[in-house]
């Protein structure tokens, strides 16, 4: 009996290795943007910038642990780019938002994810590379910015004023 168990407890051990170590096949980084690029759909590319964005995002991670600065910042200067190809993309082919917000509301997400890794990436890299993220990080804002403003445009500036009864007019 002890050795039935044995037995079927390392099969069950090596299944679920195999299952850790291959999660299915996975897209590269070159692949992902490759899709992104060719894509014509404004919401399903906006809704492929977010895998995109995650596999760019892990990238800056990984260049940010070994050191390798000019790697976070031109990866994350593309992403930048990949979010405004995604943005103009979505207001040419679906210009109202609030009507329309499929893939916007995606973006606008995502976007402040990339703002957050930003922000984390500019309290660790030296000072010289700096200037560029912080442009990179004005942009994503500025994006994110128009992301709400497109989704959320009937804001009253202020609230109307209420008359007063005409008894308690001086």
């Amino acid at each position: 009996m002890r050795a039935g168990g044995s037995f079927l407890g390392s099969l069950c051990s090596f299944a679920m290795l195999l299952s850790i170590s291959y999660p299915g096949v996975t897209e590269s980084l070159a692949e992902l943007q490759a899709r992104f690029d060719r894509e014509e759909n404004a919401v399903r590319k906006a809704k492929l910038l977010v895998k995109l964005g995650h596999a760019q995002l892990e990238e800056t991670r990984r260049a940010e642990k070994t050191g390798d600065y000019n790697t976070l910042g031109l990866t994350l200067e593309k992403y930048r780019d990949n979010v405004r190809a995604a943005l103009e993309a979505l207001k040419k082919q679906r210009p109202d938002a609030e009507r329309h917000s499929d893939g916007y509301r995606q973006l606008e997400i995502h976007v402040r994810e990339g703002i957050r890794n930003v922000d984390e990436s500019l309290l660790v890299v030296p000072e010289v590379y700096e200037p560029p993220l912080k442009i990179v990080r004005q942009d994503l804002v500025g994006m994110d910015e128009e992301l709400l403003k497109l989704l959320f445009p009937r804001h009253p500036a202020k609230p109307p004023a209420i008359p007063l009864p005409p008894e308690k007019q001086p």
